[in-house]
């Protein structure tokens, strides 16, 4: 069974973040780790070369493939900001309608840039995903 790519890491999450060169997307990725930090109460932790995550679990597929991930996180990209929040729960939509200018995957959610999301929004987002995953 092939091994999972994205696992936690050493690596500095400030050293990550103080390196992204373009300066708004350096302020939004600050931002949203110190609105995920307060959220979830968790320390931001390096998953793989990109993401940062909060707080991990382990999950198994019927398949038996199973593994580790962070309950929520978010990546700092080129094009937009990736945001993993995997389960968000009941009556979500409502949330999805207020957030703003955004497009979803299944377990992600993308922004360009966090002005053009509601912050307290968003908040209860994070807070619904991490507490329905873990």
């Amino acid at each position: 069974m092939a091994e999972a790519k994205t696992k936690p890491t050493g690596a500095s999450v400030k050293a990550f973040l103080d390196a992204i060169e373009e300066e708004a997307r350096r302020k939004d990725a600050k931002a949203l780790a110190a609105l995920m930090k307060r959220v979830t109460g968790c320390t931001p932790r390096m998953w793989g070369p990109s993401i940062v995550g909060f707080g991990s679990y382990h999950y198994e597929y019927a398949s038996g493939h199973s593994g580790d991930s962070c309950v929520v996180g978010f990546s700092p990209r080129k094009g937009e900001i990736s945001l993993y929040l995997m389960n968000v729960g009941e009556g979500a939509e409502k949330l999805f309608a207020a957030l703003g200018k955004h497009r979803r995957g299944k377990a992600c959610v993308y922004v360009k840039r966090l002005a053009d999301v509601s912050l307290p929004v968003l908040e209860q987002l994070v807070a619904r995903s991490f507490a329905e995953t873990r």
